[in-house]
């Protein structure tokens, strides 16, 4: 597997002509984008058309992916793959049947939460995980059958455990680390872990620094000595990167994330209330360009070339591969109690 792609299993940068060369100057075949957070589905649309213009003005640059052999095509043309996602469900509003749409408009990841109870499962920052909902337990058998990912990488532990066994295809934690590095409220136990690995889901690791043991001060070593441990944890096959890139975005996009429009007040989530915005990345990832620094640590804590490969793209590209296509399983009927 020495020849497999580089994969970034998630970024919400300030998407640009720059970042967009960043990528190719980096090698990057693929990026799992989020177009969407708080956003209802017409405000989803209208993000979409502003990719769709991207799509439009740097073809030799950037093409949307809908399949997992955009990926080789991508690798044939020089070019970046860019697949949709949503880090909340706002898009789908309260309609299991946007679901569809959505995935027809070229949507292939949705969160089921974002920090905060959702319609269909427990954010978590919330003080009680009551697990995945009525309405949720219906959205996952949907996603499935269409062919949307689910991603809980802002959820809580009962309820990505539940969305792991309720589940029909290997879900994904897209942006996380594990809580035993650094408990940061949204990374993740190894019991999780375990049960991702088991079921054949995936782990993006993440280098936004309120995930990284030390912050932004965070060595390259050190991650990447996380990254060789949570591999006998899972399994090499079931992890990969996720950096939650938010390159060159303003601080006003870190309130409209955390916030929305769920309350008046700011949420400083992560951060603390002298540093409310992004933090300062560390050294060795600051952009697109830097991935090879993340291969050179792998292989420095003696990670394989072919382990070294898996991580840094293989293994998201079979993930890809499985994961967007319709399912031929036939959705159950839903049983109702009696009033």
């Amino acid at each position: 597997m020495t020849d497999a792609p580089l994969i970034d299993g998630l970024q919400y940068a300030r998407w640009s002509e720059k970042v967009f060369r960043q990528m190719r100057a980096g090698g990057v075949d693929a990026v799992h984008v989020t177009i969407t957070y708080h956003e209802n589905f017409r405000e989803t649309v209208h993000n979409i058309e502003q990719w769709n213009r991207w799509f439009e003005t740097f073809p030799d640059l950037i093409f949307q992916g809908r399949t997992g052999a955009d990926v080789e095509l991508a690798r044939k043309t020089g070019r970046t793959a860019i697949f949709f996602g949503s880090q909340n469900p706002s898009c789908m509003e309260d309609d299991i049947g946007l679901i569809e749409i959505l995935h027809t408009l070229g949507l292939r990841f949705m969160q089921l939460t974002y920090n905060n109870q959702s319609l269909l499962a427990s954010g978590c920052y919330e003080d009680e995980d009551t697990g995945i909902t009525r309405m949720g337990r219906e959205v996952i058998q949907e996603m499935n059958r269409v062919g949307l990912v689910i991603d809980m990488s802002h959820s809580g532990e009962k309820s990505t455990l539940e969305a792991i066994e309720l589940s029909s295809r290997p879900i994904a934690i897209t942006h996380a680390n594990p809580a035993n590095w650094h408990p940061a409220l949204r990374n993740k136990s190894d019991m999780l872990l375990r049960a991702l690995g088991q079921s054949g889901g995936m782990l993006g690791f993440s280098v936004y620094p309120h995930h990284l043991k030390n912050g932004s001060a965070c060595q390259l070593q050190d991650f990447c000595e996380m990254i060789a441990r949570t591999a006998d944890l899972m399994g090499i096959q079931h992890i990969g990167i996720g950096t939650d890139l938010c390159q060159d975005q303003p601080d006003s996009v870190v309130e409209w994330m955390r916030v929305g429009r769920w309350t008046k007040s700011i949420d400083y989530g992560e951060g603390s209330a002298k540093s409310p915005g992004f933090p300062k990345m560390p050294e060795w990832f600051s952009d697109n360009r830097h991935f090879d620094q993340i291969a050179t640590g792998l292989r420095s804590v003696g990670m394989s070339p072919n382990e070294v490969s898996a991580v840094m793209g293989g293994n998201w590209q079979r993930f890809f591969e499985t994961s967007f296509g319709a399912s031929a399983a036939t959705p159950a009927k839903v049983s109702h109690a009696a009033e």
